[in-house]
């Protein structure tokens, strides 16, 4: 049996969710325009907020019995911190806009309920700091002040990522593990079937095997879908393996199709077929907590 899957399961499925755009903002104009459908103006009414979908994971999640790990972004704001000549940038947008504050008292209260019920409140680097060690220092502080204790690790924003750089700057300033290695475009066991340690030390990696948009679109090609995370849980069994996915809460709207229930048809197909899940930070622990019950040559001659 893997070092890897808990007591007596066949396999680890690992869930996160990275919180990029819990507000819909100028997505709605976007969607008119893209769509020709108005409707999607009524998202910018204030009572509303399609994309604020976290009591619906966690309802979805505690009816299987089930905890995942929520990775919270402080990024830059594009009208507060990039430069003016951005402001008509596309990319600009895409990357900087729409964001949200973890001084926000929603966003700290939905931090604070997460980890008082069992779910794992993570960093989620932001677009630059996988290069910028004071910058991803500062945001790790300011999460951790937010949530009111230390966090155990995190991802990445974009899945930026220099190796080994990234991760030692991660490493230095406290946290135990990343989940960045993945693509948004592909999805499979790139970086092998386990968590993997690139210092031999206590940190360690665990590699994104599936972020839901690298699938067909369940809302056009379901059974396509389907099949492609059936064959990955197979291929994970098969390896006493660590299956870690990525699922966005915007995807669990009505602006995406299909993938609701593709994500619970995934969590209920690892239960048939043996699974221990959770977050990564929860079986981080487990690994630990058996390193430590096996003996080191040193600790055996201690002992003699």
């Amino acid at each position: 049996m893997s070092d890897w899957v808990p007591g007596d399961a066949e396999f680890a499925l690992c869930l996160t969710h990275d919180v990029d755009r819990p507000y819909k903002t100028y997505q709605s104009l976007y969607y008119t325009v893209a769509e020709r459908d108005p409707t999607h103006l009524l998202d910018l009414l204030p009572w509303r907020n399609p994309y604020w979908t976290f009591e619906d994971i966690v309802s979805l999640e505690e009816s299987l019995g089930v905890r995942s790990a929520f990775y919270f972004l402080s990024e830059q704001s594009l009208f507060r911190d990039r430069s003016i000549s951005e402001w008509t940038d596309v990319e600009s947008w895409r990357l900087y806009a729409g964001r949200y504050d973890l001084g926000d008292p929603d966003i700290a209260q939905l931090m604070s309920s997460l980890d008082d019920h069992g779910w794992e409140v993570g960093l989620h680097g932001s677009y630059e700091s996988y290069r910028e060690p004071s910058m991803l220092e500062r945001e790790k502080q300011w999460l951790e002040e937010t949530l009111g204790r230390a966090v155990r690790g995190g991802r990445q924003h974009y899945l930026n990522l220099e190796r080994p750089s990234t991760w030692r700057y991660q490493r230095s300033m406290g946290l135990q593990y990343d989940a960045s290695p993945g693509s948004s475009a592909e999805f499979g066991f790139q970086d092998g079937y386990h968590p993997f340690r690139p210092f031999d030390d206590h940190f360690v990696v665990f590699p994104t095997v599936l972020m839901e948009c690298a699938l067909p679109n369940p809302g056009e090609a379901y059974e396509r879908a389907w099949a492609a995370c059936h064959r990955l849980l197979e291929e994970a069994r098969d390896h006493e393996g660590v299956m870690t996915v990525l699922w966005h809460p915007r995807y669990f709207s009505s602006d995406y199709d299909g993938y609701t229930e593709l994500y619970r048809e995934l969590i209920e197909c690892a239960l048939d077929l043996g699974a221990w899940i959770g977050p990564p930070g929860q079986l981080y622990e487990h690994w630990q907590a058996d390193r430590a019950q096996v003996p080191t040559p040193e600790s055996e001659r201690a002992t003699q």
